[in-house]
Parts: structure tokens; C-alpha cells; sequence
């Protein structure tokens, strides 16, 4: 389906890939083969399901990368590794132009548990999937509407080992308040009753491509 534009929509159920390049890289370390719930002008959102395999970073000497002290955490040699989804699966949302996305997270038995703000670049669209880069600071937000930052401590050390300077990390807090604003405001997509989604039965499990680090599309400098 092709939008207003020119711009190619791509159909509920398909499968497309959801990747990040490293940050100050252009090199592809995370790619996540996700089915496409919806696929607006406004909205991009994806099912990311239990058992799906994926691509992510880890050290070299297979240490995952959050067991790695804060210090050396960013400064290590890094590899990639392959690794199933585990838990009940996420739902993510992205809307064009934003820098974050909003991820949905259940327990077991579909109990809804909480939403997740990524902050990212916004994302650029390619044939098979779109591209963006992990910004690390995060919010969580919970169903009473409370919310709380995360990962301050790895956005400090980012800037600290050069992966994000001064500039980028001042766009990153204000993007960080401006999705407070909409948090705090109960603005979309927060109040638009994604809790109560439910994948088809139908879907199936998307693959990982062998070619899944094709070349990616090119983020702002």
C-alpha cells in the first residue's frame, strides 16, 4: 500500500525488521524481525513475539552487556550475538518525526503491566523494516500514570566515554520532557486503549533474515 506522498505503508501481518545502529556508528547491532500490527501516517506499530530470534550486542567474551560494570560497560570489545525474545513479547509504537517510541509490556496471562518510553532517533523507513539509534536515557509508565526516568546512569556514562555528546544529550533531555509533557497530559498513545490489544492467532513467528544487516539507512550527524 503506498500513502500519501509515495510513501509505502506496509499491511497487518507482514514482517519487517526493527533495528538500531551502534551509537556513534554506523554499524548495525541490533535488529529485532517484529509483524506489523499497523501501519498509518501516524502510526507504526509492531508486535514483537515470545521466541522470536534477534540480533544484540554483547562482550566479546559473551558477557551479556547489563552484567558489565557501568565503568567498562561502553568501553569493552563488543560482538553481536543472537538470542531468542524471552518473556510474553512487546508491542511497540512509533509515530513518524518523534524521537521515542512507547512499548507495551504484560505478564504472563496478559496482565498489563507497564509502558515504556525509548528515547531514539525518530526512525527512517527502508524497504524491509527502519532504522534508529538507542538514545538510553528511558521512562517508565505505569497504569495509575505515574512514571519514573531510567538509565540516567548509562546516559551519564555515554557522554562520559564520548558515545553522545554535548549537543545530542541536550536534544535528548528535551525530547525526554517533552514526552514528560504528553505523559502527563494522558496524550495518544497512552490513552488509546493499546493495553487491550491481542495478536492474531494467525501470526506467525517472523525469521531473522540472513541478510538482516543489509546496508542501513543513514541517521542525522
Amino acid at each position: 500500500m503506498t500513502g500519501a506522498g509515495g510513501t509505502h505503508h506496509w499491511t497487518p501481518g507482514d514482517h519487517i525488521l526493527w533495528r538500531y545502529r551502534g551509537n556513534a556508528s554506523d554499524t548495525l547491532h541490533i535488529c529485532r524481525p517484529v509483524t506489523v500490527v499497523q501501519d498509518t501516517a501516524d502510526l507504526l506499530a509492531v508486535w514483537v513475539a515470545p521466541g522470536t530470534e534477534c540480533v544484540k550486542p554483547a562482550l566479546a567474551d559473551g558477557t551479556p552487556v547489563h552484567q558489565e560494570p557501568l565503568a567498562t560497560r561502553y568501553t569493552k570489545p563488543r560482538t553481536i550475538v543472537r538470542e531468542e525474545w524471552w518473556g510474553t513479547g512487546v508491542l511497540k509504537l512509533a509515530r513518524p518525526g518523534e524521537p521515542w517510541s512507547v512499548w507495551l509490556w504484560w505478564e504472563r496471562g496478559w496482565r498489563f503491566k507497564s509502558w515504556y518510553v525509548n528515547l531514539e532517533e525518530p526512525y527512517l523507513r527502508w524497504s524491509g523494516g527502519i532504522d534508529s539509534e538507542d538514545h538510553f536515557l528511558d521512562i517508565s509508565v505505569f497504569p495509575d500514570r505515574s512514571w519514573e526516568w531510567l538509565d540516567e546512569d548509562e546516559f551519564a556514562q555515554a557522554q562520559r566515554v564520548g558515545l553522545m555528546g554535548a549537543a545530542q544529550a541536550r536534544r535528548v533531555r528535551r525530547a525526554g520532557r517533552a514526552a514528560v509533557e504528553l505523559i502527563e497530559a494522558w496524550g495518544s498513545p497512552f490513552s488509546d486503549g493499546w493495553e487491550d490489544w491481542r495478536p492474531d492467532p494467525a501470526w506467525t513467528v517472523p525469521a531473522l533474515p540472513a541478510d538482516w544487516d543489509r546496508t542501513p539507512a543513514r541517521m542525522p550527524s
